[in-house]
């Protein structure tokens, strides 16, 4: 192929149809993991837990403890985890 305003033809192609391959491999794996998750959903497991294990799996452990930290005092905040600090007092 010629090079056409700088670029080597020959070299985008190949980039091309490597991306294209990588593509249709990502495609395959996808649906892969979805027979896994209605596998395990045929099981009795639930999928939407599944998946939330995952991703916290995938998490840096810095990153989860102040996630976990935030969601905590978002809920006490809201009232919807009784604070037990505030209820020991109260006795």
């Amino acid at each position: 192929m010629p090079d056409v305003g700088g670029i080597a033809g020959d070299r985008l192609k190949s980039f091309i149809e490597r991306i294209e391959r990588l593509e249709e491999e990502k495609r395959a794996l996808q649906e892969d993991i979805k027979e896994v998750y209605a596998e395990a959903k045929g099981t009795g497991f639930d999928t939407k837990i599944m998946r939330q294990i995952i991703k916290i799996r995938r998490m840096d452990k810095d990153d989860l403890d102040e996630q976990e930290t935030l969601l905590d005092i978002y809920k006490r905040a809201l009232g919807m985890v009784p604070d037990f600090e505030q209820a020991e007092a109260a006795e």
